[in-house]
């Protein structure tokens, strides 16, 4: 999956996590960034780890992504780091039966 523009997803509620994806600077080598703000730094590496396997799940090779971290549950950073990828690559505007739902499990 492309990412094509920035987008976000989610909230700074207790237990939520707001995530920012942006496309990668022209010229960047294609890379996966992701930086955790926020939250314990005892759970930073689950945090990193839920984030990175929801972007393996789409496919996305090339990104910058940001996890604002409010003690957020794994599946709930998973479920905010797809729904902002879907966003930015201009998936949420298309009818749902072309969303990559196979990728999503």
């Amino acid at each position: 999956m492309e990412i094509r523009r920035a987008a976000q997803a989610g909230t700074l509620e207790s237990c939520d996590a707001a995530v920012t994806v942006e496309p990668l600077g022209p010229g960047a080598p294609a890379a996966l960034e992701v930086i955790v703000e926020g939250g314990d730094r005892r759970f930073e590496p689950r945090v990193r780890a839920a984030a990175l396997a929801a972007l393996a799940e789409l496919g996305v090779a090339a990104a910058k992504v940001t996890v604002r971290d409010r003690s957020a549950l794994d599946c709930t950073v998973r479920a905010r780091v797809l729904a902002a990828c879907l966003r930015a690559a201009g998936e949420e505007a298309a009818k749902p039966a072309a969303a990559p739902w196979e990728a999503l499990r």
